[in-house]
């Protein structure tokens, strides 16, 4: 729900800013920009491209290319639709419930929102399930995860690991990269489990592309349906990342992954005798403090 500001018209200036900047894919520099400008809402539109850099802390050309980044030709044209959207006019003081709902918990709630979709979509639970046989049968299982994905792959692989008798980690880039793919399908894999987040590496692509031609069938989970890994998936489990914040935030994405992993659980042989011995080895070495 949008705050109403204290005329009780529209948004306060906050949540305006906020509107305006929402949907585009920007840089953490731009993203940097954006919650200077946010944080001084009613300031923004008088303020030169310049001032608006040394509040950010980044050079004046980075504050005109996240302008350009927002679809405008340049810094005063986008500080004249701030002025057109009534950002800095007296008596557009923020209300109660912009206050209450500042950047950080807008990012929280952007997130909640998310993880809300990702549960509607698993109603249906048939492609959750397609996906955990394909995963469970596939000796060894590849899970691929580069740069800001490499914290999702490498999650995943821990717990699978668990339950899976060959987990094959992959969140390393370079020419060593096509070659562990090429030894996996060598040694039986048939999929390859994808988490793919923005922004996409350009070898992540390429790597798609040799597990393809290695005959691997590709599981991507990735922020959209419309990434540019979809065409080389074979199957895409799309869950949304927040850009709230300087840095994406990935919520979703790991939900979906332990989703997955919960269902492949059901579809490999002996799962629930390996998780047991795994607990009486970590009881008998006192691994844990509780």
């Amino acid at each position: 729900m949008t705050a109403l500001d204290e005329t009780g018209t529209g948004a306060g200036p906050s949540a305006r800013l906020l509107q305006l900047f929402e949907g585009h894919r920007l840089t953490p520099t731009q993203r940097r920009i954006a919650h200077s400008l946010v944080r001084h809402a009613t300031e923004a539109p008088f303020l030169s491209s310049v001032e608006v850099a040394e509040l950010a802390g980044v050079s004046q050309p980075s504050v005109t290319r996240f302008a350009v980044a927002l679809g405008y030709d340049g810094y005063p044209a986008l500080r004249k639709q701030l002025r057109e959207l009534g950002v800095g006019e007296p008596g557009t003081a923020e209300s109660h419930d912009d206050v209450a709902r500042n950047e950080h918990q807008q990012a929280v709630l952007a997130e909640i929102e998310h993880l809300r979709h990702l549960a509607e979509l698993l109603a249906d639970p048939a492609p959750i399930a397609r996906a955990a046989r394909i995963l469970a049968a596939s000796r060894p299982l590849p899970v691929l995860g580069l740069r800001a994905a490499s914290a999702q792959a490498r999650g995943f692989a821990y717990f699978a690991g668990k339950v899976h008798p060959d987990v094959r980690l992959l969140d390393e880039g370079g020419s060593m990269l096509a070659d562990r793919l090429e030894q996996a399908a060598a040694a039986g894999a048939t999929a390859l489990l994808c988490f793919a987040l923005p922004r996409y590496p350009r070898e992540l692509m390429d790597a798609l592309a040799v597990a393809r031609d290695c005959g691997l069938t590709v599981l991507t989970v990735a922020d959209s349906a419309f990434a540019p890994v979809a065409k080389l998936s074979d199957v895409l489990l799309p869950a949304a990342v927040g850009t709230g914040l300087v840095f994406d935030t990935a919520c979703a994405p790991m939900m979906l992954g332990r989703v997955l992993l919960q269902t492949m659980c059901d579809e490999i042989p002996g799962a629930e005798a390996r998780l047991e011995a795994i607990e009486q080895s970590a009881t008998a070495r006192q691994l844990f403090l509780d």
